[in-house]
């Protein structure tokens, strides 16, 4: 567990991830935005709410279409269709991460992150072929961690193996509270840039193939102050049944529950279209007061499908 004057760092520093958007397919076969966390960036919001995205338009659209995540990181001089806007508000990379259900596709996450000499951490997108036994890197941003993007860049891993092996294992979201030997095969190269925490997500897409999405957090600039994974039960109610917090420690054993629909994680799950909360204090009493003692503002409830089914919802809060 953190100290509190460690905690008090991480809540004075600018998260690594900057914006978080919501789309959804419209009426029109376009992709609207639904939702979205833009802080001080208003300007940057009131752009997406005017955009729309046909099918492998844009970022949101290329992601539909692709059926795979996606990390750019040119949002000028590329596809990205809001560049003017973007480079106004000092973003510089994005990952678009689609939620398909079965093969329909529910909604894109798309997340976006800032150019800054200090930020250190790493939003990776993992991929196998469907008869590969090895995973490996298929992109990812690390801020000014360059050194660990090189190792990244030079390792592979099997079913079960690290990070990303666990969570393709698994299919369910993985978090790792502490990235040390042997769980966690970079450990000494993340320890160099001080990334310490991680959480894997599988990104079911409808297609052959395995991918994952992993989230690894630096103190000084975290992607996240606290991890969850809420899992389906048999009586319709989502369970927490694992996740670390920078003021509470591991929660894997704490008795949380909520019902389908309640609050953003319970409408995530419900709807399989992830969902934002920038007023923790309106959320279910068991993750405001939670949030509350450990000082957290927002979150993100991304549902994690395997095939049709619902496999866990994925939460992250700063």
């Amino acid at each position: 567990m953190q100290t509190l004057s460690e905690a008090d760092v991480m809540i004075g520093k600018r998260p690594f991830i900057r914006v978080t958007e919501v789309w959804v397919p419209g009426e029109d076969d376009t992709l609207v935005l639904k939702d979205g966390l833009y802080g001080n960036l208003g300007d940057f919001e009131r752009v997406a709410r005017e955009t729309r995205f046909a099918f492998d338009e844009g970022l949101p659209g290329r992601a539909w279409a692709s059926a795979r995540p996606i990390v750019l990181k040119d949002l000028v001089g590329s596809y990205f269709k809001r560049g003017a806007a973007a480079e106004a508000a000092g973003l510089t990379c994005a990952v678009a991460i689609p939620v398909f259900k079965g093969e329909m596709l529910t909604s894109v996450l798309v997340l976006f992150c800032g150019e800054d000499r200090e930020h250190i951490g790493a939003v990776e997108v993992w991929h196998t072929p469907a008869d590969s036994y090895e995973m490996e890197l298929a992109d990812g941003y690390y801020g000014t961690a360059d050194v660990f993007e090189w190792t990244a860049r030079h390792v592979n891993f099997r079913k079960g193996s690290g990070l990303p092996g666990q969570t393709w294992e698994r299919e369910v979201p993985v978090v790792f509270a502490d990235l040390r030997a042997p769980r966690f095969l970079r450990w000494e190269k993340a320890a160099e840039v001080g990334i310490s925490r991680g959480i894997g997500v599988p990104v079911h897409t409808g297609k052959p193939g395995t991918y994952v999405m992993t989230m690894l957090s630096a103190l000084a600039t975290p992607i996240a102050r606290r991890f969850e994974v809420w899992s389906p039960q048999a009586d319709g109610t989502l369970r927490l049944s694992d996740g670390f917090c920078e003021i509470a420690g591991l929660l894997g054993a704490a008795p949380l529950t909520l019902a389908m629909g309640e609050g953003a994680i319970g409408t995530a799950a419900a709807t399989g279209v992830p969902a934002v909360s920038a007023d923790l204090s309106a959320e279910p009493d068991a993750i405001a007061s939670a949030a509350k003692v450990a000082g957290l503002a927002t979150l993100v409830a991304l549902p994690v499908y395997r095939d049709a089914g619902l496999a866990a919802v994925a939460v992250w809060y700063l």
